[in-house]
């Protein structure tokens, strides 16, 4: 479906990426270019940052999330703003029995920590401004199902839709709508590093019921409407993107 035919548009508002230096942010970033929003990409791969800020005449911003002092920093220089979307995020696949504190640590700095921060930071700026913006949190279904070998990133994407609940409850007065979507596996680098191997695909495959992974811009597309005031009605949920898995 092309931008024209989309039923909601994003146009002139600024909306921060992070993650927009690879996977699901790349997609999201285009999307919100294609229908007319302006967004601003943060991530940590300065190169494929400043490549993807020319192809969108967007703004990058390269800063490494999980610097808290660089974060309010950075987000400080921009301009007003009208959205966030938290998509940067990490995974380190281990077996409970093996799984290592800093590993686990390194999970939840980037993608609870790390979120609450930016999550923070924005939102004071669209406080500041009486901005009625959109925030969409990049969880995943692993928020609600178990996975194995994926102790920490369940866990850390539980806490990202348990935060999407709270900011909702709290910054809902200042008309600031916070939701999450929850994609299953989506054919990223990452995503097809964990479940390449056939004994962990084809299970996972045969449990989704349209027996299809998903792809980035299938995910990037329903963000976008949440962004949008399409959705405006719509705050504190957790949206599937998962062909069905959650069914079970």
């Amino acid at each position: 479906m092309t931008a024209d035919r989309l039923p909601f548009r994003l146009d002139h508002r600024r909306i921060v990426v992070t993650g927009a230096s690879s996977g699901i942010g790349v997609d999201i970033a285009r999307v919100i270019h294609e229908l007319g929003g302006q967004p601003i990409l943060i991530g940590r791969d300065q190169t494929r940052l400043t490549a993807l800020a020319c192809e969108l005449n967007a703004t990058a911003v390269p800063v490494d999330i999980t610097d808290e002092d660089a974060v309010s920093a950075a987000i400080a220089e921009l301009p007003p703003l009208d959205g966030l979307v938290n998509c940067a995020g990490i995974s380190i696949l281990d077996t409970a029995l093996e799984a290592k504190a800093d590993d686990i640590q390194r999970i939840l700095a980037t993608n609870v920590t790390a979120c609450a921060v930016v999550t923070r930071e924005c939102a004071k700026r669209m406080i500041a401004d009486a901005t009625a913006g959109s925030i969409v949190n990049v969880s995943s279904q692993a928020a609600s199902v178990a996975l194995s070998e994926h102790l920490g990133y369940c866990a850390s994407k539980a806490a990202m839709d348990a935060m999407t609940r709270v900011l909702c409850l709290e910054w809902g007065p200042q008309g600031i709508r916070v939701n999450s979507v929850n994609p299953t596996v989506t054919l990223t680098p990452m995503a097809e590093m964990a479940w390449s191997a056939p004994e962990k695909r084809d299970p996972m495959l045969a449990a989704i019921p349209l027996r299809r992974f998903a792809t980035p811009r299938e995910v990037a597309l329903p963000v976008a409407f949440l962004l949008s005031d399409a959705a405006a009605m719509i705050s504190g949920i957790s949206l599937p993107i998962d062909g069905g898995y959650t069914c079970h």
